[in-house]
């Protein structure tokens, strides 16, 4: 298949064009940061389906999301993901024995606990007789974890399932190099002092390096920053564009967490240290500020800076996902229906990070909605350039035509509708977690704003893709 890039810079009018639609759109911050209006009371169908169940989250909550190497650097990730449990438990008061089966995401894993669900649901207080396991889908997992219990509960497996995800970046497992780990493994089989000898004289100082662990892509050994950089080059998206979304997004998420709608933040007191009761990846600043920061992949002409890129991120969430019918019994007043989702996936090359521009018209179509229908858009925001080269691509006619096989475009999300609370780039994205974070960000916005859908999107290392319709429960 023709690349995108090899395409688009031979066809630069082409991309001219988008970059013109798109600059129509407005991105200054101080427009979008007028409070949105709230969505008008509309006579939508509900999504329910005949014969099945209607699946609902009770609740969700997540520990503050902080970046790495800060007040979470000392401990393991089961630690993060009990305190998650803990809080979803605090916050729901539902009886542990009453949960079905426990599920969690991760993508970098603890060796010492490589099925951290079970470990965490341990620590938690949860019964040993309750199963649980550990998924891993890349910045999907927890995306994963929620679709996987929405299955248990559909097939009458399950009534209640707790879903979250969990990463801890301040502590990734390094290696010892290949070398190295074979002679210490052949050095543990040998019996005599000779072979000892004999493997400690095939010694080498180079078999110390060891192998320290890269965000990059096995099929292409492309890391995801330098394979965004060459995306937003593909799709012309200027590095002032990517600048003013990413103060957009600090900005929202600094005006949404002084103003108490980070309602699923529960604080974490952590031991030997103070109590965490908040994000502390905000940070606000100026375009001036931001104009200043060198590329941080493609040297010297990149876009990517670390401005404009979600950072490494430690942090945890869970989710309480019952059949209504159970929720209603139990006296619970769900948030929000969990309906139609889908999974995709596209050349990890080129279109790595375009998971929401192949997964939003699906998963609309699957539920029988268009983008007009949606009130609350809640995306992942690993890059502004991925954000903007996705507006970008849902926007074209000719993308969707040659690459996705479509007649038409599916249309850009409007931006009044869009991650309005911040999103991945000031919240922080622990790669195992965010998936809950994006789910309960759009139930709690339709709760708020009044809206009756919102459309969660995210897309993830491998070239994958998720997208999930939440309805608003009744009030």
């Amino acid at each position: 298949m023709t690349s995108i890039l090899t395409y688009t810079f031979k066809n630069l009018p082409n991309t001219s064009k988008w970059a013109l639609q798109f600059s129509l759109r407005p991105l200054s911050c101080s427009s979008q940061l007028r409070a949105a209006p709230a969505a008008q009371t509309k006579s939508k169908k509900t999504l329910a389906k005949p014969n099945m169940r209607n699946i609902v989250v009770v609740d969700g909550v997540r520990i503050p999301f902080l970046q790495s190497g800060t007040s979470y650097k000392d401990l393991m990730p089961h630690d993060l993901a009990r305190a998650a449990l803990s809080g979803l438990l605090h916050r729901t008061n539902v009886p542990k024995d009453v949960v079905d089966y426990i599920i969690f995401g991760t993508v970098i894993q603890e060796v010492k606990t490589s099925n951290v669900a079970r470990e965490a649901a341990l620590g938690a207080g949860f019964s040993d007789k309750t199963p649980a396991h550990t998924v891993t889908m890349a910045c999907i997992s927890a995306n994963q974890a929620m679709t996987t219990g929405i299955g248990l509960i559909a097939s009458g497996q399950s009534d209640v399932i707790v879903a979250g995800g969990v990463e801890l970046m301040s502590d990734v497992p390094i290696r010892h190099s290949r070398k190295m780990r074979k002679m210490m493994l052949e050095l543990n089989k040998a019996k005599t002092l000779g072979q000892r000898l004999s493997l400690f004289s095939k010694f080498r100082l180079n078999f110390l390096a060891p192998e320290l662990p890269a965000v990059a892509e096995f099929s292409t050994s492309e890391t995801m920053g330098h394979s965004a950089d060459r995306l937003a080059a593909a799709f012309a998206v200027s590095r002032q564009d990517q600048d003013e979304y990413a103060l957009r997004s600090h900005s929202l998420a600094k005006k949404a967490q002084d103003e108490g709608l980070l309602s699923d933040v529960v604080p974490f007191k952590v031991p030997g240290k103070d109590t965490v009761t908040k994000d502390n990846g905000i940070r606000p600043s100026s375009l001036e500020q931001m104009a200043k920061l060198k590329p941080a992949f493609i040297k010297p002409y990149g876009t990517v800076t670390a401005a404009n890129s979600s950072f490494l991120t430690d942090g945890a969430s869970a989710m309480l996902i019952m059949a209504e019918e159970k929720a209603l019994a139990m006296g619970y007043k769900p948030k929000a229906y969990l309906r139609d989702f889908v999974y995709v996936s596209q050349d990890p090359k080129d279109q790595l990070l375009l998971g929401p521009t192949y997964a939003t018209p699906k998963v609309l179509e699957k539920a029988g909605l268009t983008m007009n229908d949606i009130d609350a858009f809640e995306f992942h925001e690993a890059f502004s350039g991925q954000i903007l080269a996705n507006f970008k691509a849902m926007d074209s006619d000719w993308f969707a035509q040659n690459y996705m096989g479509r007649k038409t475009k599916v249309g850009s999300p409007p931006l009044e509708k869009f991650n309005n609370w911040g999103g991945s780039l000031s919240l922080g994205h622990p790669f195992g977690a965010t998936g809950c974070r994006l789910v309960m960000a759009a139930a709690n916005r339709l709760r708020k704003e009044g809206g009756q859908y919102g459309l969660v999107a995210a897309c993830a290392a491998g070239g994958q893709g998720h997208a999930m319709i939440v309805e608003a429960y009744p009030k």
